[in-house]
């Protein structure tokens, strides 16, 4: 008797199985042909959910988060990831004739869907500077002003036996605004007059003629072709010590040179 009394407990144990097999296929997302993106509240349906449990469930893509997924909700909406398109090439500079960015696309070719992986950035910029403008030649505000010492100037006129179209030359004041660690770290005898740049001395530098590139009237570097701005911020680097550079304010061009014995330079 013992043994024939379990046989209907088996028996209902199996149907209840068997029952919830056959209601776990159907109720879901497939069978309510729901497959929504976002969080949607009218994307539901009544069926077994993930948890497991058996009530309302959800087919949209917040269900995720929410925890409310219907039990055949990774069947029926795959996780579907963006898909985005090679790199364009890059553009132009912005801007000629100043350090500015450069920039390149690419395009989405299919959006991300239910909670599949988002699309990456679809921009990237990078430095970049052109050195010609419409006027052509635009150099003088993008390379580093490269300096010396004005006592450097004595030998170099010594060697210069003419200069030609009787080119005269001038002077720029400027004021240190920033420079590298760099410098303080100059301790050979032809460098260390480097030690004495400080941010925020104003510094004179003499533009003589065998300094001048060829054609040119101007000294690389000083400004003189970016035109009348007074605040123009440029680059400078010292002379025999690459790691000593920085950035000045030009401040005004003294045609008639009168730079003093102390922070005085030229322009190489």
């Amino acid at each position: 008797m013992a043994a024939g009394s379990s046989s209907p407990s088996w028996i209902t144990f199996y149907l209840a199985l068997l029952v919830t097999l056959v209601s776990q296929s159907n109720g879901g997302c497939q069978d309510a042909g729901l497959c929504c993106v976002g969080q949607n509240r009218s994307c539901v349906t009544e069926g077994w959910r993930e948890d497991p449990s058996y009530g309302e469930c959800y087919c949209d893509q917040a269900c995720k988060t929410t925890l409310d997924c219907c039990h055949d909700y990774d069947l029926a909406c795959p996780a579907v990831p963006c898909v985005v398109s090679e790199w364009r090439v890059w553009s132009g500079c912005l801007e000629a004739c100043k350090h500015t960015v450069r920039t390149r696309l690419r395009r989405v070719i299919q959006e991300a869907r239910n909670g599949g992986e988002l699309c990456p950035t679809l921009q990237q910029t990078a430095g970049c500077a052109e050195y010609q403008d419409q006027h052509g030649t635009c150099l003088q505000s993008l390379v580093p002003a490269l300096i010396t010492t004005g006592g450097y100037g004595n030998a170099r006129k010594k060697r210069e036996i003419s200069y030609t179209n009787n080119i005269m030359g001038y002077c720029v004041e400027f004021e240190i605004t920033s420079l590298t660690v760099g410098c303080q770290r100059s301790i050979s005898p032809h460098t260390r007059w480097m030690r004495y740049l400080k941010e925020g001395h104003q510094v004179c530098v003499e533009c003589q003629p065998p300094a001048l590139p060829q054609g040119q009237h101007h000294c690389t570097g000083d400004g003189e072709s970016s035109g009348p701005v007074k605040t123009l911020s440029l680059q400078w680097q010292a002379v025999g010590n690459s790691q000593c550079r920085g950035v000045w304010r030009r401040i005004r061009r003294q045609n008639s040179c009168s730079c003093p014995t102390v922070h005085s330079f030229l322009f190489i």
